[in-house]
């Protein structure tokens, strides 16, 4: 199957590693231009335009703290200096502080939903204009853990972060008018460089919560972002699909 995304333009938020880095890599794969975004790993997201660039496909990487809407702002405008426009957003970057909530700060509830919800609504509004403008071509992605339907203990703040990013996309799926789409991808846990530690340490307990009885890997996810970015995935809007190997059925 060919998903056709050569002229389009993606912008990946947190794109340098894991799990943006494999949709980076997916969407160019296909043809598309890619704005690999990075906060604090830039060396990270210049390896995977590199990757990219020598494959023949064209990738920028651009530095953002997207809790800064004057530098998704930047970061937008960027993006349509280096490829003349944007049909797709990714929006994957986040925070995750493993603490029970009755032992969390006000500091880390602010941190995460900076970064987790406000993010999210600062990229989202941000490009949705030019979105919009692709009449028919404009697709919104987000990605969060599948905490944020089912809960889980340890990640409360995250969750309900990401519970209100799933509102904002069946709200956004309801409001536009020219064929744009917005979904999310709820995960499980995925093996990244994350929380190795935690990973190794409860490894046996942790799979057997998965009917297919192994944890994600970062390019489990990549080939749903690449369809609901494609024009094979117009008319799936405003849902929520699962990537979970079974963790949560709802």
């Amino acid at each position: 199957m060919q998903f056709e995304l050569e002229g389009k333009v993606a912008l990946v938020t947190g794109g340098a590693r894991d799990v943006g880095r494999e949709i980076a890599l997916g969407l160019a794969k296909e043809g598309a231009s890619v704005v690999v975004n990075y906060n604090g790993s830039k060396r990270a997201a210049e390896s995977v335009v590199e990757e990219i660039q020598a494959k023949g496909g064209r990738a920028i990487a651009v530095g953002c703290d997207i809790s800064d809407r004057s530098q998704v702002d930047a970061m937008v405008s960027r993006t349509l200096e280096a490829f003349g426009g944007l049909n797709i957003l990714v929006n994957n970057a986040g925070l995750v502080i493993r603490k029970r909530f009755a032992e969390t700060t006000f500091d880390e509830w602010r941190r995460q939903i900076d970064v987790c919800l406000y993010g999210t609504l600062n990229c989202t509004h941000a490009a949705l204009p030019y979105l919009e403008a692709q009449k028919g071509a404009g697709r919104i992605i987000s990605i969060m853990g599948d905490s944020s339907r089912v809960g889980e203990s340890g990640l409360a703040i995250g969750a309900a972060a990401r519970a209100a990013n799933i509102a904002l996309m069946k709200s956004v799926a309801r409001e536009t008018r020219s064929g744009t789409t917005a979904n999310s991808i709820a995960l499980g846990l995925i093996e990244t460089a994350h929380d190795p530690e935690f990973v190794e340490a409860n490894r046996e307990k942790l799979t057997k919560l998965y009917p297919l009885r192994r944890l994600g890997q970062p390019e489990d996810v990549a080939p749903l972002v690449v369809l609901l970015a494609s024009a094979r995935g117009s008319w799936i809007t405003g849902q929520v699909v699962s990537i979970s190997g079974g963790f949560s059925m709802v």
